[in-house]
Protein backbone atom coordinates (compact mmCIF):
# COMPACT_ATOMS: atom_id res chain seq x y z
CA UNK A 1 0.00 0.00 0.00
CA UNK A 2 1.27 3.45 -0.87
CA UNK A 3 1.47 6.35 1.59
CA UNK A 4 -1.15 8.89 0.50
CA UNK A 5 0.82 11.68 2.15
CA UNK A 6 3.84 10.91 -0.02
CA UNK A 7 1.65 11.08 -3.13
CA UNK A 8 0.24 14.44 -2.02
CA UNK A 9 3.76 15.78 -1.37
CA UNK A 10 5.28 14.59 -4.65
CA UNK A 11 2.79 13.31 -7.22
CA UNK A 12 5.35 13.58 -10.03
CA UNK A 13 7.72 11.19 -8.25
CA UNK A 14 4.84 8.74 -7.74
CA UNK A 15 3.95 8.76 -11.43
CA UNK A 16 7.63 8.48 -12.37
CA UNK A 17 7.92 5.31 -10.27
CA UNK A 18 4.88 3.83 -12.01
CA UNK A 19 6.31 4.76 -15.40
CA UNK A 20 9.46 2.75 -14.61
CA UNK A 21 7.20 -0.31 -14.32
CA UNK A 22 5.46 0.54 -17.57
CA UNK A 23 2.27 1.57 -15.74
CA UNK A 24 0.09 4.58 -16.52
CA UNK A 25 0.20 7.67 -14.26
CA UNK A 26 -2.22 7.46 -11.32
CA UNK A 27 -1.44 10.46 -9.12
CA UNK A 28 -4.18 12.69 -10.55
CA UNK A 29 -6.88 10.02 -10.04
CA UNK A 30 -5.65 9.19 -6.54
CA UNK A 31 -5.46 12.84 -5.47
CA UNK A 32 -8.89 13.68 -6.93
CA UNK A 33 -10.47 10.87 -4.92
CA UNK A 34 -8.47 11.89 -1.86
CA UNK A 35 -9.58 15.53 -2.22
CA UNK A 36 -13.25 14.52 -2.52
CA UNK A 37 -12.92 12.32 0.56
CA UNK A 38 -11.26 15.08 2.59
CA UNK A 39 -13.88 17.61 1.46
CA UNK A 40 -16.69 15.33 2.68
CA UNK A 41 -14.91 14.81 5.98
CA UNK A 42 -14.46 18.56 6.46
CA UNK A 43 -18.09 19.25 5.50
CA UNK A 44 -19.37 16.60 7.91
CA UNK A 45 -17.26 18.06 10.71
CA UNK A 46 -18.65 21.56 10.00
CA UNK A 47 -22.21 20.20 9.99
CA UNK A 48 -21.48 18.31 13.21
CA UNK A 49 -20.35 21.56 14.83
CA UNK A 50 -23.57 23.28 13.73
CA UNK A 51 -25.59 20.36 15.09
CA UNK A 52 -23.84 20.58 18.44
CA UNK A 53 -24.38 24.34 18.60
CA UNK A 54 -28.07 23.96 17.79
CA UNK A 55 -28.44 21.17 20.37
CA UNK A 56 -27.16 23.48 23.10
CA UNK A 57 -29.52 26.24 21.95
CA UNK A 58 -32.51 23.86 22.16
CA UNK A 59 -32.11 23.61 25.91
CA UNK A 60 -31.82 27.35 26.31
CA UNK A 61 -34.98 27.97 24.23
CA UNK A 62 -36.91 25.44 26.28
CA UNK A 63 -35.77 27.05 29.53
CA UNK A 64 -37.01 30.44 28.28
CA UNK A 65 -40.33 28.95 27.26
CA UNK A 66 -39.84 30.07 23.66
CA UNK A 67 -41.83 27.30 22.01
CA UNK A 68 -41.41 28.60 18.44
CA UNK A 69 -37.64 28.86 18.75
CA UNK A 70 -37.54 25.49 20.51
CA UNK A 71 -39.32 23.77 17.58
CA UNK A 72 -37.19 25.57 14.98
CA UNK A 73 -33.97 24.51 16.67
CA UNK A 74 -35.17 20.95 17.21
CA UNK A 75 -35.96 20.69 13.50
CA UNK A 76 -32.53 22.15 12.68
CA UNK A 77 -30.82 19.56 14.92
CA UNK A 78 -32.71 16.77 13.16
CA UNK A 79 -31.77 18.12 9.74
CA UNK A 80 -28.11 18.52 10.69
CA UNK A 81 -28.03 15.02 12.14
CA UNK A 82 -29.28 13.59 8.85
CA UNK A 83 -26.85 15.80 6.92
CA UNK A 84 -23.90 14.63 9.04
CA UNK A 85 -24.87 10.98 8.62
CA UNK A 86 -25.13 11.38 4.84
CA UNK A 87 -21.77 13.15 4.60
CA UNK A 88 -20.07 10.57 6.81
CA UNK A 89 -21.47 7.78 4.66
CA UNK A 90 -20.17 9.54 1.53
CA UNK A 91 -16.76 10.02 3.15
CA UNK A 92 -16.65 6.36 4.17
CA UNK A 93 -17.53 5.27 0.65
CA UNK A 94 -14.87 7.54 -0.86
CA UNK A 95 -12.34 6.27 1.67
CA UNK A 96 -13.07 2.66 0.67
CA UNK A 97 -12.67 3.57 -3.01
CA UNK A 98 -9.37 5.31 -2.29
CA UNK A 99 -8.02 2.32 -0.35
CA UNK A 100 -9.11 -0.03 -3.13
CA UNK A 101 -7.43 2.14 -5.74
CA UNK A 102 -4.18 2.29 -3.77
CA UNK A 103 -4.32 -1.47 -3.13
CA UNK A 104 -4.22 -2.14 -6.88
CA UNK A 105 -1.16 -0.01 -7.60
CA UNK A 106 2.19 -1.84 -7.69
CA UNK A 107 5.02 -1.02 -5.33
CA UNK A 108 7.58 1.59 -6.35
CA UNK A 109 10.89 0.05 -7.50
CA UNK A 110 14.09 0.81 -5.60
CA UNK A 111 16.52 3.22 -7.25
CA UNK A 112 19.08 0.51 -8.09
CA UNK A 113 16.55 -1.72 -9.89
CA UNK A 114 17.39 -1.73 -13.62
CA UNK A 115 14.77 -0.38 -15.97
CA UNK A 116 13.42 -2.85 -18.50
CA UNK A 117 10.38 -4.42 -20.11
CA UNK A 118 10.68 -8.13 -19.34
CA UNK A 119 12.98 -11.00 -18.28
CA UNK A 120 15.31 -10.23 -21.17
CA UNK A 121 16.30 -7.01 -19.40
CA UNK A 122 17.22 -8.66 -16.09
CA UNK A 123 20.85 -8.17 -15.07
CA UNK A 124 23.12 -11.00 -13.94
CA UNK A 125 24.95 -10.16 -10.70
CA UNK A 126 26.50 -13.49 -9.73
CA UNK A 127 27.30 -16.89 -11.19
CA UNK A 128 28.52 -20.00 -9.39
CA UNK A 129 29.67 -23.38 -10.67
CA UNK A 130 30.41 -24.66 -14.13
CA UNK A 131 27.76 -26.71 -15.91
CA UNK A 132 28.90 -30.29 -16.25
CA UNK A 133 30.23 -31.47 -19.60
CA UNK A 134 28.15 -34.58 -20.27
CA UNK A 135 29.50 -37.42 -22.42
CA UNK A 136 25.93 -38.11 -23.46
CA UNK A 137 22.85 -36.06 -24.22
CA UNK A 138 21.39 -35.19 -20.79
CA UNK A 139 17.73 -35.92 -20.28
CA UNK A 140 15.03 -33.90 -18.58
CA UNK A 141 14.19 -35.08 -15.08
CA UNK A 142 11.09 -37.09 -16.03
CA UNK A 143 13.00 -38.94 -18.78
CA UNK A 144 15.78 -40.31 -16.56
CA UNK A 145 15.39 -44.09 -16.20
CA UNK A 146 15.74 -44.15 -12.42
CA UNK A 147 13.17 -41.38 -12.06
CA UNK A 148 10.50 -42.12 -14.65
CA UNK A 149 8.67 -44.91 -12.82
CA UNK A 150 8.56 -42.95 -9.53
CA UNK A 151 7.33 -39.63 -10.99
CA UNK A 152 3.80 -40.55 -12.00
CA UNK A 153 1.98 -37.84 -13.95
CA UNK A 154 -0.74 -40.18 -15.17
CA UNK A 155 -1.72 -41.05 -11.61
CA UNK A 156 -1.64 -37.35 -10.69
CA UNK A 157 -3.98 -36.56 -13.58
CA UNK A 158 -6.24 -39.47 -12.63
CA UNK A 159 -6.55 -38.20 -9.06
CA UNK A 160 -6.56 -34.43 -9.59
CA UNK A 161 -6.16 -33.43 -13.24
CA UNK A 162 -3.35 -31.79 -15.18
CA UNK A 163 -0.33 -30.20 -13.52
CA UNK A 164 -0.29 -32.68 -10.62
CA UNK A 165 2.23 -35.43 -9.97
CA UNK A 166 2.54 -38.39 -7.61
CA UNK A 167 6.08 -39.02 -6.34
CA UNK A 168 6.79 -42.54 -5.15
CA UNK A 169 9.54 -44.60 -3.58
CA UNK A 170 13.08 -43.29 -3.67
CA UNK A 171 12.19 -40.09 -5.56
CA UNK A 172 9.62 -39.17 -2.89
CA UNK A 173 12.30 -39.78 -0.24
CA UNK A 174 14.84 -37.59 -2.05
CA UNK A 175 12.21 -34.85 -2.30
CA UNK A 176 11.60 -35.10 1.46
CA UNK A 177 15.34 -35.18 2.16
CA UNK A 178 15.86 -31.93 0.25
CA UNK A 179 13.20 -30.16 2.31
CA UNK A 180 14.70 -31.45 5.57
CA UNK A 181 18.18 -30.38 4.49
CA UNK A 182 16.92 -26.87 3.71
CA UNK A 183 15.00 -26.45 6.95
CA UNK A 184 17.82 -27.83 9.10
CA UNK A 185 20.34 -25.50 7.46
CA UNK A 186 18.14 -22.45 7.94
CA UNK A 187 17.44 -23.28 11.59
CA UNK A 188 20.82 -24.62 12.69
CA UNK A 189 23.10 -22.30 10.74
CA UNK A 190 21.14 -19.33 9.40
CA UNK A 191 19.34 -18.35 12.59
CA UNK A 192 15.77 -18.68 11.32
CA UNK A 193 12.93 -19.87 13.54
CA UNK A 194 11.01 -22.83 12.15
CA UNK A 195 7.24 -22.38 11.94
CA UNK A 196 4.51 -24.82 10.96
CA UNK A 197 1.74 -22.42 9.87
CA UNK A 198 -1.77 -23.04 8.50
CA UNK A 199 -2.04 -23.30 4.73
CA UNK A 200 -5.65 -22.09 4.83
CA UNK A 201 -5.83 -18.35 5.46
CA UNK A 202 -8.42 -15.59 5.65
CA UNK A 203 -8.99 -12.75 3.19
CA UNK A 204 -7.17 -10.37 5.52
CA UNK A 205 -3.95 -12.39 5.33
CA UNK A 206 -4.02 -12.51 1.54
CA UNK A 207 -4.82 -8.79 1.35
CA UNK A 208 -2.14 -7.84 3.88
CA UNK A 209 0.53 -9.63 1.84
CA UNK A 210 -0.63 -7.99 -1.44
CA UNK A 211 -2.18 -11.15 -2.97
CA UNK A 212 -5.64 -9.52 -2.95
CA UNK A 213 -7.53 -7.85 -4.47
CA UNK A 214 -5.60 -7.87 -7.74
CA UNK A 215 -4.42 -11.48 -7.96
CA UNK A 216 -7.28 -13.56 -6.60
CA UNK A 217 -7.46 -15.57 -9.83
CA UNK A 218 -3.91 -16.82 -9.25
CA UNK A 219 -4.90 -18.60 -6.04
CA UNK A 220 -7.43 -21.18 -4.92
CA UNK A 221 -10.35 -20.34 -2.61
CA UNK A 222 -12.41 -22.90 -0.73
CA UNK A 223 -16.21 -22.93 -0.74
CA UNK A 224 -16.21 -21.53 2.79
CA UNK A 225 -13.94 -18.65 1.76
CA UNK A 226 -10.55 -19.68 3.06
CA UNK A 227 -7.62 -19.32 0.66
CA UNK A 228 -5.02 -22.01 0.00
CA UNK A 229 -1.68 -20.27 0.40
CA UNK A 230 0.34 -19.58 -2.77
CA UNK A 231 3.39 -19.61 -0.48
CA UNK A 232 3.96 -19.59 3.29
CA UNK A 233 5.07 -15.98 2.87
CA UNK A 234 1.39 -15.22 3.52
CA UNK A 235 0.95 -16.71 7.03
CA UNK A 236 4.53 -15.99 8.12
CA UNK A 237 4.40 -12.30 7.16
CA UNK A 238 0.84 -11.79 8.37
CA UNK A 239 1.80 -13.16 11.80
CA UNK A 240 2.86 -9.60 12.76
CA UNK A 241 -0.27 -7.89 11.38
CA UNK A 242 -1.68 -5.27 13.73
CA UNK A 243 1.32 -5.54 16.05
CA UNK A 244 3.54 -2.82 17.48
CA UNK A 245 6.87 -4.57 17.96
CA UNK A 246 9.84 -3.44 20.01
CA UNK A 247 12.80 -2.34 17.90
CA UNK A 248 15.01 -4.59 20.04
CA UNK A 249 13.06 -7.63 18.79
CA UNK A 250 13.92 -6.93 15.15
CA UNK A 251 14.79 -8.61 12.90
CA UNK A 252 12.33 -11.49 13.15
CA UNK A 253 13.53 -14.33 10.89
CA UNK A 254 11.14 -17.18 10.10
CA UNK A 255 11.15 -20.26 7.90
CA UNK A 256 8.54 -22.86 7.00
CA UNK A 257 8.20 -25.92 4.78
CA UNK A 258 4.65 -26.09 3.45
CA UNK A 259 2.47 -27.12 0.62
CA UNK A 260 1.77 -24.25 -1.78
CA UNK A 261 -1.04 -23.87 -4.29
CA UNK A 262 -1.24 -21.77 -7.45
CA UNK A 263 -3.81 -21.84 -10.21
CA UNK A 264 -1.15 -20.80 -12.75
CA UNK A 265 -3.72 -18.54 -14.40
CA UNK A 266 -2.35 -17.25 -17.67
CA UNK A 267 0.33 -19.95 -17.92
CA UNK A 268 -1.46 -22.20 -20.42
CA UNK A 269 1.05 -24.04 -22.57
CA UNK A 270 4.04 -23.14 -20.35
CA UNK A 271 6.19 -25.95 -18.93
CA UNK A 272 3.51 -28.58 -19.41
CA UNK A 273 6.06 -31.42 -19.40
CA UNK A 274 7.47 -32.60 -16.08
CA UNK A 275 6.97 -31.05 -12.66
CA UNK A 276 8.47 -27.60 -13.20
CA UNK A 277 5.10 -25.82 -13.03
CA UNK A 278 2.50 -27.51 -10.83
CA UNK A 279 -0.74 -26.46 -9.14
CA UNK A 280 0.44 -28.03 -5.87
CA UNK A 281 4.07 -27.95 -4.80
CA UNK A 282 6.28 -27.64 -1.73
CA UNK A 283 8.55 -24.80 -0.80
CA UNK A 284 10.79 -23.82 2.06
CA UNK A 285 10.14 -20.12 2.62
CA UNK A 286 12.17 -17.46 4.41
CA UNK A 287 10.52 -14.34 5.83
CA UNK A 288 12.18 -11.45 7.65
CA UNK A 289 10.54 -8.56 9.52
CA UNK A 290 13.08 -5.80 9.89
CA UNK A 291 13.88 -2.24 10.86
CA UNK A 292 13.71 -0.03 7.73
CA UNK A 293 17.38 0.81 8.02
CA UNK A 294 18.36 -2.86 7.95
CA UNK A 295 16.16 -4.23 5.17
CA UNK A 296 18.66 -3.82 2.31
CA UNK A 297 21.34 -5.72 4.23
CA UNK A 298 18.77 -8.34 5.23
CA UNK A 299 17.86 -8.97 1.61
CA UNK A 300 21.51 -9.67 0.79
CA UNK A 301 21.71 -12.00 3.78
CA UNK A 302 18.63 -13.93 2.69
CA UNK A 303 19.98 -14.16 -0.85
CA UNK A 304 23.20 -15.74 0.43
CA UNK A 305 21.20 -18.23 2.52
CA UNK A 306 19.46 -19.44 -0.63
CA UNK A 307 22.57 -19.41 -2.82
CA UNK A 308 24.51 -21.38 -0.22
CA UNK A 309 22.01 -24.23 -0.36
CA UNK A 310 22.61 -24.69 -4.08
CA UNK A 311 26.36 -24.54 -3.59
CA UNK A 312 26.18 -27.29 -0.98
CA UNK A 313 24.09 -29.36 -3.38
CA UNK A 314 26.60 -28.74 -6.15
CA UNK A 315 24.05 -27.20 -8.49
CA UNK A 316 25.42 -24.46 -10.78
CA UNK A 317 23.35 -21.29 -10.71
CA UNK A 318 23.24 -17.66 -11.66
CA UNK A 319 21.68 -14.76 -9.77
CA UNK A 320 19.91 -11.91 -11.54
CA UNK A 321 18.34 -8.69 -10.34
CA UNK A 322 14.93 -8.33 -11.92
CA UNK A 323 14.24 -5.27 -14.04
CA UNK A 324 11.25 -3.03 -13.37
CA UNK A 325 9.11 -4.78 -15.98
CA UNK A 326 9.67 -8.27 -14.56
CA UNK A 327 9.28 -7.59 -10.83
CA UNK A 328 6.32 -8.86 -8.86
CA UNK A 329 3.50 -6.53 -7.85
CA UNK A 330 4.53 -6.07 -4.21
CA UNK A 331 8.29 -6.11 -4.64
CA UNK A 332 10.55 -3.12 -4.28
CA UNK A 333 13.54 -5.13 -5.48
CA UNK A 334 13.88 -8.82 -6.36
CA UNK A 335 16.79 -11.15 -6.98
CA UNK A 336 16.09 -14.43 -8.77
CA UNK A 337 18.36 -17.43 -8.43
CA UNK A 338 18.28 -19.63 -11.52
CA UNK A 339 19.54 -23.21 -11.29
CA UNK A 340 21.21 -24.89 -14.25
CA UNK A 341 19.02 -27.63 -15.74
CA UNK A 342 21.09 -29.64 -18.23
CA UNK A 343 18.01 -31.41 -19.58
CA UNK A 344 16.70 -28.06 -20.78
CA UNK A 345 20.16 -26.60 -21.41
CA UNK A 346 18.99 -23.52 -19.53
CA UNK A 347 18.98 -21.71 -16.21
CA UNK A 348 15.54 -21.78 -14.56
CA UNK A 349 14.26 -19.89 -11.52
CA UNK A 350 14.50 -21.79 -8.25
CA UNK A 351 14.26 -18.89 -5.79
CA UNK A 352 13.09 -15.28 -5.64
CA UNK A 353 14.26 -13.06 -2.78
CA UNK A 354 12.30 -9.81 -2.49
CA UNK A 355 12.05 -6.79 -0.26
CA UNK A 356 8.70 -5.01 -0.17
CA UNK A 357 9.82 -2.10 2.00
CA UNK A 358 6.81 -0.93 4.02
CA UNK A 359 4.36 -1.83 1.22
CA UNK A 360 2.93 -4.90 2.99
CA UNK A 361 3.34 -3.42 6.47
CA UNK A 362 1.01 -0.53 5.61
CA UNK A 363 -1.62 -2.94 4.34
CA UNK A 364 -1.55 -5.00 7.53
CA UNK A 365 -0.60 -2.19 9.97
CA UNK A 366 2.60 -3.82 11.27
CA UNK A 367 4.76 -1.34 13.17
CA UNK A 368 7.58 -1.06 15.70
CA UNK A 369 8.51 1.33 18.52
CA UNK A 370 11.78 3.13 17.77
CA UNK A 371 14.54 2.95 20.37
CA UNK A 372 14.23 5.92 22.69
CA UNK A 373 10.52 6.35 22.08
CA UNK A 374 8.64 8.26 19.46
CA UNK A 375 5.77 7.50 17.12
CA UNK A 376 5.55 3.86 15.93
CA UNK A 377 6.91 3.29 12.42
CA UNK A 378 6.12 0.67 9.81
CA UNK A 379 8.42 -2.34 9.66
CA UNK A 380 9.90 -3.63 6.41
CA UNK A 381 9.04 -7.13 5.22
CA UNK A 382 11.10 -9.48 3.05
CA UNK A 383 10.47 -12.93 1.64
CA UNK A 384 12.44 -15.50 -0.30
CA UNK A 385 12.39 -19.12 -1.42
CA UNK A 386 14.91 -21.18 0.37
CA UNK A 387 14.26 -23.19 -1.84
CA UNK A 388 11.43 -24.43 -4.05
CA UNK A 389 11.65 -28.14 -3.18
CA UNK A 390 10.28 -29.61 -6.40
CA UNK A 391 12.46 -27.46 -8.62
CA UNK A 392 15.45 -28.30 -6.46
CA UNK A 393 14.63 -31.98 -6.94
CA UNK A 394 14.63 -31.43 -10.71
CA UNK A 395 18.02 -29.68 -10.53
CA UNK A 396 19.61 -32.40 -8.38
CA UNK A 397 18.30 -35.21 -10.58
CA UNK A 398 19.29 -33.62 -13.88
CA UNK A 399 22.75 -32.51 -12.75
CA UNK A 400 23.50 -35.87 -11.15
CA UNK A 401 22.25 -38.13 -13.96
CA UNK A 402 24.52 -40.77 -15.42
CA UNK A 403 24.65 -42.44 -18.83
CA UNK A 404 23.11 -45.67 -17.47
CA UNK A 405 20.00 -43.88 -16.15
CA UNK A 406 21.15 -43.74 -12.55
CA UNK A 407 21.62 -40.53 -10.54
CA UNK A 408 24.49 -39.60 -8.23
CA UNK A 409 23.11 -37.57 -5.31
CA UNK A 410 24.83 -34.76 -3.33
CA UNK A 411 26.88 -35.70 -0.26
CA UNK A 412 24.93 -33.30 1.96
CA UNK A 413 21.84 -35.51 1.61
CA UNK A 414 23.58 -38.58 3.05
CA UNK A 415 22.26 -38.06 6.62
CA UNK A 416 18.70 -37.94 5.25
CA UNK A 417 19.00 -40.94 2.93
CA UNK A 418 20.62 -43.45 5.23
CA UNK A 419 23.97 -42.81 3.58
CA UNK A 420 22.69 -43.98 0.19
CA UNK A 421 23.69 -41.56 -2.54
CA UNK A 422 22.89 -43.42 -5.74
CA UNK A 423 19.47 -43.64 -7.34
CA UNK A 424 19.83 -46.69 -9.56
CA UNK A 425 18.34 -46.99 -13.02
CA UNK A 426 15.74 -49.26 -11.40
CA UNK A 427 14.66 -46.41 -9.10
CA UNK A 428 16.22 -47.80 -5.91
CA UNK A 429 18.51 -46.02 -3.44
CA UNK A 430 21.83 -47.73 -2.92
Amino acid sequence: MHDIRAIRDNPDAFDAALARRGDAPMAAQVLALDAARRERIAASEAAQAEQNKASKAVGAAKAKGDDAEFERLRTLVSEKKAEVAAMQAEAKDLDAKLIDMLARIANAPAENVPDGADENDNVEVNRWGTPRDFEFSPKEHFEIAGVASAMDFEMGAKISGSRFVVLKGAVARIHRALAQFMIDTHVDENGLVEVNPPVLVRDEAMYGTDKLPKFGEDSYQTTNDWWLVPTSEVPLTYSVAGEILDAADLPIRLTAHTLCFRSEAGSAGKDTSGMLRQHQFEKVEMVSITHPGESDAEQKRMLRCAEDLLERLGVPYRTVILCTGDMGFGARRTYDIEAWLPGQNAYREISSVSTTGDFQARRMNARFRPDGGGKPEFVHTLNGSGLAVGRCLIAVLENGQQADGSVTLPEVLAPYLGGKLTLTSDGVLS
